[in-house]
């Protein structure tokens, strides 16, 4: 691999940690909410990209009108999923919660692959095929596209969770369920938005990555495994370890895929994770739980 390949590999990594750090999102604030881990948001990512796919080659529609379609419908989703389903577990644990979510999963994808097809499915960019040189080597326009919009939710979620009383009650019902509903915030409706952000950060995610790499009903579930573990590299329930352990493990892929094997970046990129994890069990910014006895 030359030494000029080095920025757009980097870059790319960069693109693809930016997927990841937005499924890790849903991930974390999923957990903050109910204690549980989603395992549906991988699915709710090949949702995205599917209804996309859809839009774009049944329904004729604009790349960008069809990733914001494809987006809001998986939010839907998401609350249909919290109203119907999680809401109504009797004497819920994060535990049994959390083997919902698994069941869940199973049920997005079983029904994706009936009505969306078992075949791969892709569309054009945002930009079309468009390119750019840098460095010598040629990089696809869409990696500038998920860069930017990645940043934008990002930075659009920070700004809902600090600046709104929305946000703040969500933030005051994950930290203190009593203490935030004596103050008039009831955890149903808190929990009802954590799942729809989460499941829109997962639909985004899937429509923005689609024209990369084709996605397919059983798409889901590695997507979801590295959103987890950028998750838990970072800090999981640390909104800004979510974003920072995505992009880590983004560049670490793309390094090891491009000087070393495409076959061994999962393995060097969980190697890096477990030894993380070990010396860190909290992540890379979260903090050390202390008990008093």
């Amino acid at each position: 691999m030359h030494d000029n390949a080095f920025l757009p590999i980097v870059l790319s990594g960069l693109s693809t940690g930016s997927i990841f750090s937005l499924i890790a999102i849903g991930i974390t604030i999923i957990y903050k909410s109910t204690g549980a881990i989603n395992f549906a948001q991988g699915e709710w990512v090949m949702l995205g990209g599917l209804l996309a796919a859809f839009g774009v080659s049944h329904l004729n529609l604009p790349v960008w009108a069809a990733c914001v379609v494809s987006t809001f419908v998986v939010a839907a989703i998401g609350v249909l999923s919290e109203r119907c389903i999680i809401a109504r577990i009797r004497e819920p644990s994060a535990l049994k919660l959390t083997l919902v979510t698994v069941g869940l999963a199973l049920a997005c994808r079983g029904l994706a692959m009936l009505v969306l097809g078992r075949s791969p499915q892709g569309y054009p960019g945002l930009s079309g095929d468009a390119t750019f040189a840098l460095v010598g080597a040629v990089v696809s326009t869409q990696t500038l596209w998920i860069l930017g919009v990645a940043l934008l939710a990002m930075c659009t979620l920070q700004a809902f969770f600090q600046r709104t009383l929305v946000g703040t009650a969500i933030r005051a019902s994950a930290a203190n369920e009593d203490a935030a509903a004596l103050m008039g915030v009831r955890r149903e409706n808190a929990t009802t938005l954590t799942f729809l952000i989460a499941a829109a950060f997962g639909g985004l995610a899937g429509a923005l990555v689609t024209p990369l790499t084709l996605m397919s009903f059983d798409s889901g579930a590695p997507l979801g495994f590295k959103a987890f573990s950028a998750a838990m590299l970072g800090g999981l329930g640390n909104l800004q370890g979510a974003v920072l352990g995505g992009l880590v493990l983004g560049v670490i892929d793309a390094l090891a895929g491009g000087y070393v094997s495409s076959q061994f970046k999962d393995v060097t990129s969980f190697a890096i994770l477990i030894a993380v994890l070990v010396t860190r069990p909290q992540g890379l910014l979260g903090r050390r739980d202390v008990v008093k006895v």
